[in-house]
């Protein structure tokens, strides 16, 4: 009777490409097309930020230039895939279409680099908050959607009350680095507690979009003052710069605060 079921409603609305809206075989599945488009990270990279370096040796612990002149308050901060029009559609529709069984797909894909970022480690999950109006508006979080699912599938715990957002910024799309770095300064705090939750575990944030690492630098920079013995970060998706052109910072355009854009189809 379920299979009968399942065939009834699959009939009525068929599972569709979380990317494109092909019809597919199966709930939460890329068409071929999207999958192929889908650029996996997994390659070399800088030890300290997770950016593609793919001259680097595979295992060493170069950094890249931009660290080395600024380095991040985080241990690495790897994505699942580079930040293209498939992995963007996926992080809009789920962000602002409700599409948030989006979110499983998202983890599912995540769970590798989580498992190599974890180790054997006492990590904890924690989403990148929303100031309270933002999450009153759009009724969830979706790094929270993601971290949930995340911890479903490794066990790794997560904490949504480590880290509150207590200022609402203003969207950060078409603002510089410098720009961003300001907007966030003084956005996010340690909640009552948080030290004593957090002393000596591994904490990982959480979020869908890594581009210019504004909000995540802000972020880490917080967590870093709870006593953890290590602060990193995971996303969805990373915007890589554009080695054909050399552009290091077109992509500031585009971060995990992206909230101009609506995507409901």
């Amino acid at each position: 009777m379920r299979q009968a079921g399942r065939a009834i409603v699959d009939y009525a609305l068929p599972p569709r490409c979380p990317a494109c809206g092909t019809i597919v075989g199966a709930d939460r599945q890329f068409c071929l097309d999207c999958w192929s488009s889908l650029d996996f990270l997994g390659g070399p990279a800088c030890a300290r930020c997770s950016i593609p370096l793919p001259s680097a040796v595979p295992g060493g612990d170069l950094e890249c230039g931009a660290c080395l002149a600024d380095p991040p308050p985080f241990e690495g901060a790897p994505a699942a895939v580079a930040y293209g029009p498939a992995a963007r559609t996926v992080a809009l529709r789920l962000k602002y279409g409700r599409r948030v069984g989006h979110a499983r797909l998202m983890a599912g894909l995540m769970l590798a680099p989580l498992r190599a970022l974890a180790g054997e480690g006492e990590a904890l999950l924690v989403p990148v908050p929303l100031h309270r109006w933002r999450l009153w508006s759009r009724g969830f979080n979706q790094a929270a959607l993601v971290a949930d699912a995340l911890t479903r599938l490794s066990g790794v715990p997560h904490d949504h009350d480590l880290l509150l957002r207590v200022k609402a910024t203003p969207p950060m799309r078409g603002k510089g680095k410098r720009e961003r770095a300001r907007i966030v300064a003084g956005a996010f705090a340690l909640a009552p507690g948080a030290k004593e939750r957090a002393r000596g575990r591994h904490l990982i944030l959480i979020d869908d979009v890594h581009a210019s690492g504004a909000t995540l630098r802000a972020a880490a920079r917080i967590l870093r003052r709870s006593g953890a013995a290590r602060v990193s970060a995971l996303c969805w998706a990373r915007v890589v710069p554009d080695a054909a052109t050399g552009n290091l910072f077109d992509f500031a355009a585009l971060d995990s605060d992206m909230q101009s854009e609506r995507m409901t189809g």
